[in-house]
């Protein structure tokens, strides 16, 4: 079973990988997507400089070098009380076995520790996994973003107390 622990460093080039290759096998590889925030080469060191956030990979249990996935919370917008899950991807082999689930309770139990009380998501209908998902964990689907979304290249926004 993988072991899911905080970025470090030396993750940082495989999660860019990941990162990148979803949002290319789902023609999201535009401005306005995650796929050019331009701390996606240094999610270790963005995230440990971050106040009130965190990210989380998921390493295999036989390799801690192998990385397999990973997901974080930091603050949103002007929104007092309000997170947002960001960068949850997964490499092809490791979905299906319900890691997702597992990176994005330990997440939204990080965020919670943080003091915050609702956490944001924003994706896109070319991700129908990723809305199932987040449905099925009972997010509420809005109808615009929130005030501060940086990513105009998404079409799908989320909200769920925590």
């Amino acid at each position: 079973m993988p072991v899911i622990r905080p970025i470090q460093p030396k993750d940082d080039a495989q999660m860019k990988a990941i990162l990148q290759a979803c949002l290319e096998k789902a023609d999201l590889a535009q401005p306005g997507t995650a796929y050019y925030d331009p701390q996606i080469g240094a999610l270790a060191e963005y995230y440990a400089g971050l106040p009130h956030a965190g990210y989380f990979v998921a390493v295999a249990a036989d390799h801690d070098d192998l990385v397999l996935g990973g997901c974080g919370f930091g603050p949103v917008g002007p929104e007092a009380g309000i997170c947002e899950l960001q960068k949850l991807y997964l490499t092809p082999a490791a979905r299906g076995q319900g890691l997702s689930k597992r990176l994005l309770a330990g997440t939204i139990a990080a965020a919670r520790a943080s003091g915050y009380q609702q956490m944001y998501v924003v994706t896109d209908t070319k991700l129908p996994i990723a809305n199932l998902l987040y449905q099925a964990q009972g997010f509420t689907r809005l109808a615009q973003p929130l005030a501060g979304d940086e990513h105009n290249g998404c079409d799908t926004w989320y909200l769920k107390a925590i």
